[in-house]
């Protein structure tokens, strides 16, 4: 398993990787993130997303994470 889509830093994959490692929720949702990529690679090839839908997937894979962070330091 790979969080390294060359898309966040690596302080940042430090973070959701161990947040991944910790949350079984999450953990399984990751697993069902790579299987999905996969598939998509292999049914797609080499074709890439439109410029505007990775902005728009980009900002809100932000937002989940923001609200996540959120979530995590209400708990505490």
């Amino acid at each position: 398993m790979s969080t390294d889509d060359a898309e966040t830093d690596d302080v940042s994959r430090a973070k959701i990787r161990q947040h991944i490692d910790d949350c079984s929720p999450c953990l399984r949702e990751f697993g069902i993130e790579q299987e999905v990529k996969a598939l998509v690679s292999r049914c797609c090839g080499g074709d890439r997303a439109p410029e505007s839908l990775r902005i728009r997937l980009k900002l809100k894979l932000r937002e989940v994470v923001i609200e996540a962070e959120v979530r995590e330091y209400r708990a505490e």
